[in-house]
């Protein structure tokens, strides 16, 4: 038989030993609303697995498996959800991280919240319009900003300046 005040420790440690586990708070994270939005069978059919996996499950494609990595043109990286404009690629430099980086996002193309997914505090970077997971943003990046936005490059795509 276990005694009250030992029930009581062993449910403490066991939700503390959860959330270390799982990385995850046990407050409830706010519920963001976005312009774009589809059912979870929708999305699977506009996106495709690989891309459905990142943007809408929050899922990370292998370094160095993007092709947006060697991409140097003029233009514009968009959500490959919704074609919200995100990156100007004046913004791209190669951090050596094996994803897409850029130092600045275009105004209001991006939110932000907090992510304790992997047992340490990173912050999330969501497309303003359909709330798809973009990557994280980072405070190593180069200067002006000192920041580094580290995109999957499923979630972009590309388009190229008109000369």
């Amino acid at each position: 038989m276990i005694d009250r005040r030992a029930f009581l420790g062993l449910s403490g440690a066991a939700a503390v030993g959860g959330m270390l586990a799982f990385g995850r708070s046990s407050g409830a994270a706010p519920v963001l609303r976005f312009p774009v939005n589809h059912s979870p069978a929708e999305w699977q059919r506009l996106l495709g697995p690989a891309r459905y996996a990142v943007l809408r499950e929050a899922a990370t494609e292998r370094p160095f498996t993007s092709p947006l990595l060697k991409e140097h043109r003029r233009g514009v990286f968009a959500c490959a959800g919704c074609d919200n404009p995100l990156f100007s690629s004046t913004t791209k430099f190669e951090s050596g991280t094996g994803w897409p980086s850029f130092w600045r996002v275009l105004p209001k193309a991006v939110v932000t919240r907090s992510d304790n997914s992997l047992m340490m505090e990173r912050t999330e970077v969501l497309c303003a319009r359909c709330g798809g997971h973009l990557g994280h943003v980072f405070d190593d990046g180069p200067k002006p900003t000192g920041l580094r936005y580290c995109m999957n490059g499923l979630a972009l795509n590309f388009r190229p300046a008109q000369s």
